[in-house]
């Protein structure tokens, strides 16, 4: 009895759990089964497919390291593979493209830039022409090398819109635009109104955006009143839809086209915003586009369409129609080939071309982007060419208008530099040009940056140049942003402080996943 009695009182000595601490030992245990789940999920589905070993790991670190965050930043930023929906892009392209082969049988207008003006890479003349061009073929058959295009340099805003506005308002049978940037501004709405004026006058007009790069502008309604504007056909691209399970905010068009009755087209870097061009004391940011004439206004027109039909589904026989292919009319001298890339194109489209576009360099390289975070390859690639004398000269912002992009670039450049490579950082404006000029003879050029984002995620365009006039004017234009920028001493640059370089280090981490 004595000791059932103290067992008893001891029992009633012990402290009992009261209700709050209850709650609080059951939602611990419920947030960590759930940060668990979550981290093997991330983990889990980040091993389906081979990539980057580096952002897998760093995905993976994110996912444990940081509760909640970490799994929801992988679902919205790291989901890059194509979806369902992506698969329906590579099907609709391939539907597409079978369409358009069907057609070229016959003598209808699509015939004009495909198979009059092909150019077979075995009879050019230019030996770093033809083995680029042989390497492309092997990864981008459908958009073969074409001969006589007129093809026209442009210099940021300032001389780009005014064209671009002249060929809206001369329109006479459709327009087709495109921009990944759409700024709610003075000239976005200038743009806009253009385009409304053209579709009242009975012009088929139709507008894509994206939804990610236009933000600002679509949830600001900047859209909605011109949508019931008759022959005015609004689209934003996205492939992002919670409700559908669709996540993939990365997959962005980053595409900036305008084809004006098949007849003469504009692409290149620059964006709808009134950033684009000089105002009182501010200078318009530094940017490349380019007027085209010729076969490759249809390669482009057919980009388009397919960007549209993905989006919208419209009939394909109706976006096929010989009105948006006409014939040929102004012929130059220039060869172009359009690469259009992105998550369901070929993989390693871009990776390839400017790799094989940096191991056939003779000469020179001329190299222009604002977010240089490339792959080891091409890395290795720009280190052998120097090493074998040529002269490579790389030009990137002095301040990035995205500061981690710039210093994950800033840990790039001993390598470089060490090897014999010289690098430019263009003082302000922001240069948000996108080029490389292979020697004398070809130019890479249009929408693609030198990063994971654009040569893996984007879905960009990038069109190879061959002509001597041309290429010496992209030359001159890049030579006159090196004339605007200060050289980088590898001296000088060893002694910058030690804090700054862990902080590019850190950033150089994050470059598989910016």
């Amino acid at each position: 009895m004595t000791f059932t009695y103290h067992f008893v009182l001891d029992l009633h000595r012990i402290p009992r759990m009261d209700q709050s601490t209850s709650d609080l030992t059951i939602w611990f245990i419920f947030s960590t089964a759930l940060h668990v789940v979550a981290f093997i999920g991330v983990t889990m589905h980040a091993l389906q497919r081979r990539r980057n070993a580096s952002a897998t790991v760093l995905w993976i670190f994110l996912a444990w390291s940081f509760p909640i965050v970490g799994p929801l930043v992988y679902l919205a930023f790291g989901i890059d593979r194509v979806s369902v929906k992506g698969m329906e892009r590579q099907l609709t392209n391939q539907l597409l493209m079978q369409r358009r082969n069907e057609r070229l049988v016959d003598e209808s207008a699509l015939r004009a830039w495909h198979l009059d003006y092909m150019t077979q890479p075995a009879k050019l003349e230019n030996r770093v022409s033809r083995k680029l061009n042989s390497a492309i073929d092997a990864i981008c058959p459908d958009h073969p090398l074409l001969t006589s295009n007129a093809i026209f340099p442009l210099v940021s805003g300032d001389a780009t819109y005014p064209l671009m506005l002249q060929a809206i308002r001369s329109a006479k049978h459709h327009i087709h635009m495109q921009s990944y940037i759409f700024y709610r501004d003075e000239t976005g709405r200038q743009f806009l109104e253009a385009l409304k004026e053209k579709a009242e006058e009975g012009v088929q007009v139709r507008l894509l955006f994206d939804r990610f790069g236009s933000t600002h502008a679509y949830l600001g309604a900047m859209f909605r009143k011109y949508r019931k504007v008759p022959n005015l056909e609004i689209c934003g691209w996205t492939q992002a839809n919670p409700l559908k399970a669709q996540f993939q905010i990365n997959l962005r068009n980053h595409r900036k086209n305008l084809i004006v009755d098949g007849h003469v087209a504009f692409f290149g870097g620059v964006n709808i915003a009134s950033e684009n061009i000089t105002k009182k004391n501010k200078p318009a940011i530094r940017d490349y586009h380019f007027k085209v004439e010729g076969p490759l206004v249809h390669e482009l027109q057919l980009s388009f369409l397919s960007d549209w039909f993905f989006m919208t589904r419209d009939p394909i026989d109706t976006l096929l129609s010989a009105d948006y292919f006409p014939k040929v009319i102004s012929i130059g001298h220039a060869r172009a080939r359009l690469l259009d890339s992105g998550p369901s194109s070929t993989p390693g489209l871009l990776t390839e071309t400017f790799f094989n576009a940096i191991v056939t360099a003779r000469e020179q390289i001329l190299l222009v982007t604002p977010y240089f975070v490339p792959t080891s390859d091409i890395i290795q690639a720009l280190r052998s060419a120097t090493r074998r004398g040529v002269d490579v000269r790389i030009v990137v912002p002095k301040n990035n208008n995205h500061k981690y992009a710039g210093m994950a670039a800033k840990a790039l450049f001993r390598d470089l530099l060490d090897a014999g490579a010289r690098i430019f950082l263009r003082e302000p404006p922001f240069i948000h040009a996108k080029a490389m000029v292979i020697d004398t003879s070809v130019a890479l050029v249009g929408t693609a940056n030198l990063d994971t984002r654009s040569l893996e995620l984007n879905y960009e365009t990038t069109a190879l140049l061959e002509d001597e006039k041309v290429v010496n004017t992209i030359k001159r234009m890049i030579k006159d942003d090196i004339a605007q920028s200060t050289e980088i001493d590898l001296n000088e640059w060893l002694k910058r402080p030690r804090l700054q370089k862990l902080g590019e280090n850190l950033c150089s981490l994050m470059a598989p996943v910016l």
